[in-house]
């Protein structure tokens, strides 16, 4: 790490250095940069990639490290392919090294809490509590560094070292050194990768298409049980990159595409993984949103759309309490992100706070000066999977030898890295690995221990819960006692070789639950929507026939002929670009259904006046073929599910549940309508060219911003009964932060948070300052949950999309009942990035709020006091 002094140089250079350096002339590495299946016999050893003995010291390139650019929004518009060979590094020389203060401040229950993260604060659907880690940190440090006392640089070299790929029994594993056992990490953001007896949950869009909290949390405390019950040290999730791309392959493993959302779901998610006993892994840090030449792109981002957009939900992940945050594969701004001295050091370490350990995605390192820039651990080892060499390991060593990394930052790197051990109580009666991640039929390591306990009701329920639905005309849905009906479609049946038939999920011929890639996990049984539904029938006395042959419209069509109702199941997949399905790399080709969806749906509802579409898919699709067709009266959005797929569909189908799911991105009628476009092209060593030149104004806020109608807007849902919103108040909360109370006067008076340890999560920031009350009221016959949500509104001068999220609530309400209900807003909420003086500040004029059931269905009309 580059000493203090020259940090509080580089804070100020975003307001006067754009994101390009002329001067870089470095080649880049060719890599896969893939993560590919681990279920598979180890076929060759890896050397050691830890001794001291190990290659020599590498040259690094004399350009500058990298800062963000300060560039402000602009209008959005489709990048073009453009390409690069330069890459800045950081150039070979001696770095000194001072640790930052660890911010502290006293207690102020119940507001601020000292909290360890075995027993995170109650989930409430309007959070007040801010957890203060700081004590339990600052005691897993001194812990750690009494541990290390008596390493040798070999010794702490080996902690920041993995083993190399397929080294050990875990997608990652750092070795056993003098009192300290060793660290197993492992995938995926929804279960425990490449085992059995594990829960296939639901994805993270799924989680958070429910808008519930208590949801959230409780499938992160599930899992969180389930990787501590395999012995898993690290869980490599959640993942909460921003889906700013439609087509993006990984969106469906984050949260969607607005930040407050993205942020309170990792926050949730990582106070359950880590409640449930193992380390949480905030990934990937930042602006990996496509997958094509994701090893080879450069995301080039403002400084104030990193901060108030890309890294938002990173700094809620540190106010949970994370203990680990993954570099990602992408350059930012022409600097590798494992290599990022702005966005690893002064964004992560210095202004947000962070005491837990950066880690490499695989084979994400690009060079033993990363450790200076900020990364402290390399997965999984080698340079390249199985090359048995390391830019850590003896290169490391080496470089402390030499002087061009310090002693300090040596032991800093250790001791960040242990202490997320003992963070977690790891240290005292912790499982053992009891698997294989290599191979699954390795009868001497994998002791099949069975983690799921009864963790498929909360499958099932964040299932349901997160299902959209989108259109219900003439009382289609809820479904009572149909006399005959037909399922159309192999999206409504398992797969032909069952649940676990495509490695790593990477294929797709039957009911999609989850995408493919790194963030999958076997599923131990899925339920198909004909199997749930057929038990309906069978209790309704209902006839049921079904065609699961996509491609012979006539015969879809006739078969639906007399039917009262006639279901059409439709999806869409993606995943992680190491597999290849059916043309897509990963990301979408298109955003239209796959399997020949749009043509089924339509030859069907030909021949059927009521049609019900159930589409399963990783993310938007275009509807415009058919979703106007009188004929079809019902949309329900199902998206992927995990394990309980069929129940969840078949609970919103016939009214088990009120349809309370709300969109976490929008559908638009166009994909041109979507303001970034995925970036194509590119060959060999170049690097790809990626301007964000939306700017602030990704998914809703371009719409708003330019006018353009979606075919569903963010956070739209539908429900079987009807609310109305009533007697909104708002009041101001006194600050409980008497020791900063100056700063909290000077945000009063228009100035901006000061350039320090831990400014972008102070507790003066995020503690409640404004509480808005309203009444909601089930105007319905049937009982119903209501997702209202809050919409901050800045003046024009504030340079601010025209709507965004800054609360959300879900409240049960009886027929003919009212609720009182609130949300809480915080002064960083309000606030906005300043990039001159680098600092969160309050912007000039009205601050005006709405409140409604979407993006654009607006109940209720404010302003935040003055």
């Amino acid at each position: 790490m580059v000493s203090n002094k020259l940090f509080a140089l580089l804070c100020l250079l975003p307001a006067v250095l754009g994101a390009h350096s002329s001067s870089a002339t470095t080649s880049v590495p060719t890599t896969s940069g893939a993560k590919p299946s681990s279920a598979v016999p180890t076929t060759s050893s890896v050397p050691s990639t830890t001794s001291a003995s190990s290659s020599s010291v590498s040259s690094v390139s004399s350009s500058s490290t990298s800062v963000v650019s300060s560039a402000p929004p602009t209008s959005a518009s489709s990048s073009p392919a453009t390409s690069e060979t330069g890459v800045i590094s950081i150039p070979l020389s001696s770095y000194p090294f001072t640790p930052y203060p660890t911010p502290t401040l006293p207690a102020y229950p119940p507001v601020f809490p000292a909290t360890d993260p075995l027993n995170p604060p109650e989930v409430s659907n309007d959070p007040q509590v801010i957890p203060d880690f700081a004590p339990a940190w600052a005691a897993a440090y001194d812990k750690a560094k009494k541990l290390i006392a008596d390493y040798t640089i070999e010794d702490k070299v080996n902690i920041t070292t993995g083993v190399g790929w397929m080294g050990g029994l875990c997608v990652g594993n750092i070795p056993a050194n003098k009192g300290f056992p060793g660290l197993c990490l492992e995938d995926s953001p929804l279960g425990v990768r490449d085992t059995d007896y594990n829960t296939a949950f639901p994805a993270a869009i799924q989680a958070a298409s429910t808008w519930n909290r208590a949801l959230i949390r409780a499938r992160g405390l599930a899992m969180g049980q389930e990787f501590k019950g395999k012995g898993v040290h690290v869980a490599l999730g959640p993942m909460m990159n921003m889906g700013r791309i439609a087509q993006g392959g990984r969106n469906w493993e984050g949260f969607g595409a607005d930040p407050f959302l993205a942020g309170e779901g990792a926050y949730e998610t990582i106070l359950g993984l880590q409640q449930g006993g193992v380390q949480a892994t905030a990934k990937h840090f930042i602006g990996n949103e496509q997958e094509h030449f994701r090893t080879q792109e450069s995301s080039n981002i403002d400084d104030r759309t990193m901060h108030e957009i890309y890294a938002h939900p990173f700094l809620r992940s540190v106010m949970a309490g994370v203990a680990s945050v993954m570099c990602s594969y992408n350059l930012l701004n022409d600097t590798y992100a494992c290599n990022n001295d702005k966005t690893m050091n002064d964004i992560l370490k210095r202004e947000f706070g962070f005491q837990g350990f950066i880690q490499s995605d695989w084979q994400a390192t690009m060079a033993t000066l990363s450790a200076v820039a900020g990364l402290d651990m390399t997965m999984p080892g080698d340079v390249t999977f199985n090359s048995g060499d390391s830019y850590f390991g003896g290169n490391l060593t080496s470089y402390v030898n030499n002087g061009y990394i310090s002693m300090e930052r040596l032991d800093d790197m250790a001791t960040r890295i242990i202490a997320g051990w003992y963070f977690l109580h790891q240290d005292s009666g912790y499982p053992e690995v009891s698997f294989n991640a290599f191979n699954l039929n390795d009868e001497v390591n994998n002791k099949h221990v069975n983690v799921q306990a009864d963790h498929y009701k909360i499958v099932r329920e964040v299932g349901t819960q997160g299902t959209v639905l989108l259109k219900n005309q003439n009382g289609a849905l809820p479904l009572h006692k149909p006399r005959n009906m037909i399922l159309v479609g192999s999206d409504a049946r398992l797969g032909m070789s069952g649940p676990n038939e495509f490695s790593d999920q990477g294929g797709s011929d039957g009911i999609l639950a989850m995408g493919w890639g790194s963030g999958t996990a076997n599923f131990p049984y899925l339920v198909s929507p004909m199997e749930a539904i057929n038990e309906r029938a069978r209790q309704d006395g209902s006839s049921l026939s079904y065609n699961f042959d996509d491609w012979n419209l006539e015969q879809a069509g006739n078969l639906a002929v007399g039917q009262a109702v006639a279901l059409v199941f439709i999806n869409s997949d993606s995943g992680e670009d190491y597999i290849t399905v059916d043309g897509n790399e990963g990301d979408r080709k298109n955003l239209t259904a796959w399997h020949n969806g749009d043509n089924l749906v339509q030859a069907v509802a030909a021949q059927n006046n009521n049609t019900i579409v159930v589409v399963n898919s990783v993310g938007p699709l275009i509807l415009e073929p058919w979703i106007e067709n009188p004929n079809i009266t019902a949309v329900v959005w199902a998206g992927i599910q995990g394990q309980e797929a069929g129940n969840s569909i078949a609970d919103i189908l016939y009214g088990d549940y009120n349809p309370s799911g709300r969109l976490p991105y929008t559908i638009a009628k166009n994909p041109a309508d979507y303001p970034a476009q995925l970036v194509t092209g590119g060959s060999g060593s170049e690097i790809l060219i990626i301007d964000y030149t939306e700017g602030l104004n990704i998914d809703y806020r371009h719409f708003d911003a330019a006018g353009i109608e979606p075919r569903f807007e963010f956070g739209f849902g539908l429900s079987y009964t009807t609310f109305k919103y009533s007697n909104l108040e708002i009041s101001t909360i006194k600050s409980q932060d008497n020791a900063q109370k100056d700063l909290v006067d000077a945000w009063s008076n228009g100035q901006a948070s000061p350039i320090a340890e831990g400014s972008s999560t102070a507790l003066w920031l995020h503690e409640p300052a404004f509480k808005v009350t309203f009444n909601v009221k089930n105007t319905g016959s049937v009982s119903g949950t209501e997702i209202p949500q809050l919409y901050i509104q800045h003046s024009a001068d504030a340079g601010e999309p025209p709507s965004i999220l800054k609360g959300f609530t879900n409240v049960s309400v009886d027929p003919g009942k009212t609720q009182k209900v609130s949300i809480t807003l915080s002064r960083h909420d309000v606030s906005i990035w300043d990039v001159a003086a680098q600092g969160w500040r309050k912007p000039s004029g009205k601050i005006s709020f709405a409140i409604g059931a979407s993006s654009r269905d607006f109940r209720l009309q404010g302003v935040i006091p003055a």
